[in-house]
């Protein structure tokens, strides 16, 4: 599995650099999210700009993460732009579930905002 990683302190990005995101893949794409999450990667941005074609496998491997992230921090999936990516997401309704940035600049400022909303969030509680 081809990928490339831009770890910063408050986000990390992971580009799939494969056109098809498939049970061949997802098996080893569920334990690198597993090992991120462990590793205490607070926000994952999944970039899917260079994948084509994504099977059941795949999204149940999109979905791990989310599930991953849910209560720990924030899991956003990019670059899914492909027609017939964005179709299955559609198909299968996930946008309803997954938070779906057009672009990597666009997700960075989503994570940006959460994490600010959190502390913000989390001082009120304090007072």
């Amino acid at each position: 599995m081809k990928f490339t990683l831009d770890k910063t302190e408050r986000y990390t990005i992971f580009r799939l650099h494969e056109e098809n995101l498939n049970s061949i893949l997802a098996p080893d794409l569920k334990s690198e999210f597993v090992f991120f999450s462990n590793e205490g990667v607070r926000n994952l941005i999944l970039d899917l700009s260079d994948v084509k074609y994504v099977d059941s496998s795949g999204l149940s491997a999109i979905l791990t993460a989310n599930r991953l992230w849910k209560d720990y921090g924030c899991f956003v999936l990019t670059g899914a732009n492909h027609p017939a990516v964005k179709k299955l997401i559609e198909i299968s309704r996930l946008e309803s579930i997954l938070t779906i940035i057009p672009t990597t600049e666009e997700a960075i400022d989503y994570v940006f905002m959460e994490d600010i909303e959190k502390e913000l969030t989390a001082e009120s509680d304090d007072e």
